[in-house]
């Protein structure tokens, strides 16, 4: 079973997608071979050195959420570790968007992680995508963004709600609309009122959510406040400090303020209509439709 790198420098670096390719392996994606951190370290473009980056506090994070659910399914460790991913590597949105991070973070930090995790029974190889791929696919860029876009404000709680429904966290993330916070508010709302429970009804939600956005301007009709510039170069600057971060409470995000009520519950009511119209499989009267 692939290793923890043998080589942790102390800070993150970036990874390139052609220098990361070389590294994933027949060997690493079967979970046979570890990744050769040495070479892996030379190929690399080192950051300037910042609190934030280092390696030390985000490698021990990843330890505790193996450890933590060492006895369940892998699966069950993304409410875990997104918002407490987020809240340690305190990135702006334009540093989340440079995949070469999360390359350096797969390969060069935690590569028996994203074997652990994505490694399934059934499957002899781990996807490469969960190595290099897009930010709802690749294994760490998947968890911090959406711990940024489900995240109410300072509030990671409905993270936890959003990452516990898999085809919630793996369908919507890669939907235009979810960057509008009173929508990613009210599809939480819809899980939390228990109308959307299987991972079909996440799916068949996300479809009729994404099909009406072309229609109906979500932006318009429930309207978000803007965002804190400076709350999240505050929250940002305390990881430049060095702020520490425990493991086990739950952490606080920018402390920016919440996605309004009534927005959020007006297109929870929406959406809640949709979806009680759309065709899942499984539920009554629906069966025949879906076949």
């Amino acid at each position: 079973m692939t290793e923890k790198p043998d080589h942790l420098p102390e800070y993150l670096a970036r990874l390139a997608d052609e220098e990361a390719a070389r590294f994933i392996t027949d060997g690493l994606l079967s979970g046979k071979d570890d990744v050769p951190s040495i070479a892996l370290n030379q190929a690399a473009e080192q950051l300037p050195e910042s609190p934030r980056r280092r390696l030390r506090a985000i490698r021990d994070l990843i330890d505790d959420a193996m450890y933590i659910h060492r006895d369940e399914r892998p699966t069950q460790a993304d409410a875990w570790l997104a918002p407490r991913l987020h809240a340690i590597l305190r990135l702006t949105r334009a540093e989340a968007a440079d995949p070469a991070l999360w390359n350096y973070l797969a390969l060069g930090v935690a590569p028996d992680f994203v074997v652990w995790r994505h490694l399934s029974e059934t499957a002899k190889a781990v996807n490469a995508q969960y190595f290099k791929g897009p930010h709802y696919k690749q294994a760490f860029a998947r968890l911090w963004w959406s711990a940024e876009l489900f995240r109410n404000g300072p509030d990671y709680e409905p993270v936890v709600i959003a990452c516990g429904n898999q085809d919630m966290l793996n369908t919507v993330m890669r939907l235009d609309v979810i960057d509008h916070r009173p929508t990613a508010q009210a599809l939480v709302r819809l899980l939390q009122r228990g109308v959307v429970r299987t991972g079909r009804d996440a799916n068949a939600l996300a479809k009729v959510v994404n099909t009406a956005a072309a229609t109906v301007m979500y932006d318009v009709i429930a309207q978000d406040v803007p965002r804190d510039g400076d709350a999240v170069r505050m929250w940002i600057e305390e990881g430049e400090a060095g702020f520490t971060v425990h493991h086990r409470p739950l952490p606080t995000g920018p402390v920016e303020e919440p996605a309004p009520e009534r927005s959020v519950e007006l297109l929870a009511n929406n959406f809640a209509e949709l979806f009680a119209d759309a065709p899942v499989r499984g539920r009554r009267g629906d069966e025949e439709e879906v076949e």
